[in-house]
């Protein structure tokens, strides 16, 4: 896998690539008990839109990828323990303005669904900041 974006995250927080090709991706994430937001180990969704997220940046793939905008779903909850894959196939590949598809499952059930907007700037972000 030649990954050429978001190389530093934190892959404990936002998943581990399992699978990269051209326009898709996808993401394993084990959900663990730091991520818990309750004593249930309901886990916070901020943990499962960072592994959509990252799934959409590689699905991308490019060193200047950003995150424009969201259209998400939460549709079952996730606990400790689980162990989650996201999928994610960009739509509009070869464009600046990409909208990549992405499901979050756990096992064989969808737990999140998402449109995310992308965008390849001609610099980084924080070039010149």
């Amino acid at each position: 896998m030649d990954i050429k974006t978001h190389e530093s995250i934190d892959r404990s927080l936002c998943g581990e690539p399992i699978s990269l090709e051209p326009g898709r991706s996808e993401v394993r994430l084990r959900c663990l008990e730091s991520m818990a937001a309750d004593a249930s180990g309901l886990v916070h969704g901020g943990f499962i839109f960072g592994l959509a997220d990252y799934a959409a940046m590689l699905s991308v793939n490019h060193p200047n990828v950003v995150l424009g905008g969201a259209e998400t779903r939460f549709l079952k909850p996730s606990r400790v323990g689980d162990t989650l894959v996201a999928r994610a196939q960009d739509e509009t590949p070869d464009e600046r303005r990409h909208l990549v598809k992405v499901e979050v499952f756990s096992g064989e059930e969808t737990v999140f669904a998402g449109t995310f907007t992308c965008f390849v700037t001609r610099e980084h972000v924080l070039a010149g900041k």
